[in-house]
């Protein structure tokens, strides 16, 4: 017998990409992939270090539930250093992924009925989280036109007196934008809490990305060391949250995951103070990278509005070739050997795009839209 909330769970569609991918790999089939959002960068060496450190000296016990103290103190140094902000250590809790956090935040600030605004197209494990929780997720269309920015008088018609949050996410998944600072002011005049997920702060390749603290006090900060420090195995996250709800978070992280890695905690300190050097060496590479993608892009004939300018995704319209993304990105996948994830999997307003990620190898990125560019030749339009 499976609950409700088990039948009616949506799967995550780039893991069904990259999992069909594995298969053809264990048969020979040579795929490239521009479908997963992770680093194809080994850690920095001084984050492999620390953890050869940390278990030589036996740091494998359980850490204080808000995580370790010196990890917290470095975070608010980032954060006074990056954005101009202060927070207090006991404001920051540090949690397995930035998924838990999330999970985390929506915990303490819904109940079951409860509604939280998000965008669509948006990340794919929001609506999930929500479900699992029993919160109604109402969903803002985004449009490629306006870079895929929140329109503030579209959230303002949508809150009621069951919204509980406003997520943003900036840089973006899927799409690679950032919400403009006059947006994120706007958003922060509404007295609702806003969660930030600020995963890809440190790729952004024009300008910066703003920190929601630098508009209010009333939000949530996600954040972690998958992306930027290429961290994704190590699960190391956090959250930056008004005092008045560290408790309760404190008190769900005991009960549901009691504390993050002993081990990665030690990481993320070694990746704050000494891993700067080859953070920006990842991040000018992937910077040619993103160039020469949205160059090769256009020049197969898809129409990018606004380029990307963070984290390591285009997301491009391809109406022109079918409105079923799903069916599009695995008929790519089988006929060209190119792994790209469909549009629908972040949304129905994601519907008739496709993301391609640029978190490989300009030569693999290189050989996968040649690949790609053979395919459209035989495409047959609708």
């Amino acid at each position: 017998m499976l609950s409700d909330r088990a039948k009616h769970i949506s799967p995550f569609i780039v893991m069904e990409v990259l999992e069909r991918a594995a298969e053809m790999e264990r048969k020979g089939i040579d795929v490239v992939h521009l479908e997963v959002g992770e680093p194809d960068f080994d850690v920095p060496e001084c984050i492999s270090k620390a953890v050869k450190q940390a278990y030589t000296e036996g740091r494998t016990h359980y850490t204080h539930s808000l995580g370790d103290p010196e990890l917290r103190e470095e975070l608010v140094k980032r954060y006074e250093r990056e954005y101009g902000v202060h927070v207090s250590p006991d404001q920051i809790l540090v949690t397995s992924g930035s998924s838990p956090a999330i999970l985390l935040v929506l915990g303490v600030l819904c109940d079951s009925g409860d509604e939280v605004i998000l965008s669509d197209p948006g990340y794919a494990c929001y609506p999930n989280f929500m479900q699992f929780l029993g919160i109604k997720a109402v969903k803002v269309p985004v449009y490629e036109e306006d870079g895929f920015q929140y329109r503030p008088e579209e959230i303002c018609k949508r809150i009621s007196d069951k919204t509980k949050a406003i997520i943003i996410n900036s840089p973006m998944n899927p799409t690679g934008t950032l919400l403009s600072p006059e947006v994120m002011q706007k958003l922060a005049k509404y007295d609702v809490p806003i969660i930030s997920d600020e995963i890809y702060h440190g790729l952004v390749y024009e300008g910066r990305a703003h920190s929601m603290l630098e508009f209010t006090k009333n939000t949530f900060i996600l954040n972690g060391f998958s992306k930027l420090f290429a961290m994704t195995g190590l699960r190391l996250g956090y959250v930056i949250a008004p005092k008045e709800y560290i408790r309760p978070l404190q008190k769900f992280q005991q009960n549901l995951f009691i504390c993050a890695s002993s081990v990665a905690q030690r990481a993320g300190i070694a990746a704050l103070r000494s891993a700067n050097e080859e953070v920006l060496l990842m991040k000018e590479t992937y910077n040619h990278r993103r160039k020469y993608m949205v160059d090769r892009l256009i020049s197969l004939g898809f129409d990018i509005k606004v380029a990307p300018t963070g984290a390591f995704y285009v997301f491009v319209n391809a109406k022109h070739l079918s409105s079923d993304s799903y069916k599009l990105a695995f008929d790519i996948l089988e006929k060209a050997h190119v792994g790209v994830t469909p549009g629908i999997d972040f949304g129905e307003n994601g519907e008739g795009f496709l993301r391609f990620s640029y978190a490989n190898s300009v030569g693999n990125i290189e050989e996968g839209l040649n690949r790609l560019e053979r395919y459209l030749k035989t495409f047959p339009s609708e």
